[in-house]
């Protein structure tokens, strides 16, 4: 077994964080100081919970240049776009610090003559998250501000990608005067974290990865009857009507397909486009895809960065390789782009045609910087090939007509629909998957739906007087 987390950075597979793994007592003296602070956390009002969590945010906030250095050499991230996902943490962080107060608020019912009746939301107790290392701390902050907000605890476990990012939590929280428990993190080996899972102290999950991951995570706990939030990613579409406009479908398309170098969970992976404005459109998204930079993710000139490993650049050509030997075509030529060289984790953007749903490439997720485009003839063949997918994260139509373009979205499969913009998360909607995409929710006010359990109170008033002799 190994006894230390190793880091090895995408930028030039150098070593760049070592942690000890967490040891039995640490792991068990963690469980129980979070046993021993949520009674407590928990009758904490939630003014006090609402200034602790400000300032943690605050504490994050203020290190945002030093952050996203870490986050460019933990997992690749381009330094001109790194410090946008501080941004994004403090948006949500925000917003759902302030949205606790009238989602937790009681529940009053109508009078009803001699009683009283009313329902509250308690905290669950123990939450652990389980976060990856693709948008670190957004999908962190997804479920730990609001976690804490409703009176539960945490423990974050995070990828082995991304290690420091558990620690600038730790770090915010400690500068916040949190009291201990409240917050923790453990860098974690794959069997210590199932057998946390296993712990009768967690009362809930909240897990953003893999499917398999996912799948592993509710063996573990079958039988326990918890409450698990799963994120599992998506094969996400988009659909450009007759009538879009070519020009923002083309820029926010190619941009919601490469940022991150394709590397996100509600990314573009497939477009179907009207056959009418079909070839103008693969003809400037081609364009703009060839403008791109690969480069050190630390250069600020670079707008592409690496994929997380080489592994990851290896699946993602078996995709392309394989459609190409089923008929598809390639627009780019990687010949062009002299960082993407074999056996390194950087990997020229890739646009193909002729792709069909026959190929893994428009069935299977991918995660990297390749998109598949299909013309097709009506908007009945693009709800069709949309809902062809076990997944149904976010989904996407390019309309001047939004009363169509509406229309469209109630027929698709998906938690997020998106008329004219894609790969967004608005904090003040619900976060939530079909199928293979996962189950639960986060962000707005239904995100803390998940985060308590409600208690009803029923209490009949007594008239002392009609006791009287």
């Amino acid at each position: 077994m190994k006894d230390t987390l190793k880091t090895y950075s995408p930028i030039d597979n150098s070593l760049y964080v070592e942690r000890a793994f967490a040891k039995e007592d640490e792991i068990q003296l963690a469980l129980e100081r979070a046993l021993s602070a949520k009674k407590n956390w928990a009758a904490t009002p939630l003014t006090e919970r609402e200034r602790y969590c400000t300032a943690a945010v605050d504490a994050l906030v203020a290190k945002k240049d030093e952050i996203a250095k870490e986050i460019c050499w933990q997992m690749g991230r381009p330094i001109r776009y790194a410090s946008g996902e501080i941004n994004g943490l403090e948006e949500r962080a925000r917003y759902m610090i302030a949205a606790a107060r009238d989602a937790l608020d009681p529940i009053s019912l109508p009078e009803k003559t001699g009683f009283i009746r009313y329902i509250k939301r308690e905290p669950l107790g123990l939450t652990l998250v389980i976060a990856p290392w693709n948008y670190p701390y957004l999908t962190a902050v997804n479920a730990i501000i609001p976690a804490i907000m409703a009176g539960n605890v945490v423990l974050l476990k995070h990828s082995a990608q991304t290690p420091l990012v558990a620690e600038r939590f730790d770090q915010a929280f400690r500068e916040a005067n949190f009291p201990q428990g409240v917050f923790q993190y453990l860098h974690l080996t794959h069997s210590d974290t199932e057998k946390i899972l296993r712990d009768s102290s967690i009362n809930y999950i909240a897990f953003t990865g893999s499917v398999a991951g996912g799948a592993m995570i509710e063996r573990a706990t079958a039988g326990r009857f918890l409450s698990i939030g799963l994120e599992l990613g998506g094969k996400d579409p988009a659909y450009v009507r007759y009538d879009a406009d070519i020009d923002n479908a083309v820029d926010t398309l190619m941009d919601g397909a490469f940022f991150n170098s394709g590397q996100s969970c509600c990314g573009i992976e497939r477009i179907y486009v009207h056959k009418s404005v079909y070839e103008h459109f693969v003809n400037k998204a081609v364009a703009l895809v060839k403008q791109y930079k690969l480069g050190r993710p630390d250069d600020p000139e670079t707008t592409l960065g690496p994929l997380v490993r080489p592994s990851s650049v290896a699946f993602v050509r078996a995709q392309i390789e394989e459609a190409l030997a089923q008929g598809a075509i390639a627009h780019i030529d990687s010949r062009d782009f002299v960082m993407d060289q074999p056996g390194s984790a950087y990997m020229a953007p890739q646009i193909l045609t002729q792709v069909n749903h026959k190929m893994r490439i428009m069935t299977e997720e991918t995660f990297g910087p390749v998109v598949g485009i299909m013309a097709v003839g009506s908007d009945e063949e693009a709800i069709a090939l949309m809902n062809d997918s076990e997944y149904g994260l976010t989904a996407a139509v390019f309309t001047q007509d939004i009363t169509q373009g509406v229309a469209i979205g109630e027929q698709l499969h998906t938690g997020t629909f998106f008329i004219n913009r894609c790969d967004y998360l608005d904090p003040a909607l619900a976060w939530t998957g079909v199928k293979n995409s996962g189950r639960g929710c986060t962000l707005s006010a239904i995100g803390y739906d998940v985060l308590t359990r409600p208690k009803s109170y029923h209490l009949k008033t007594i008239n002392r007087e009609r006791n009287l002799p």
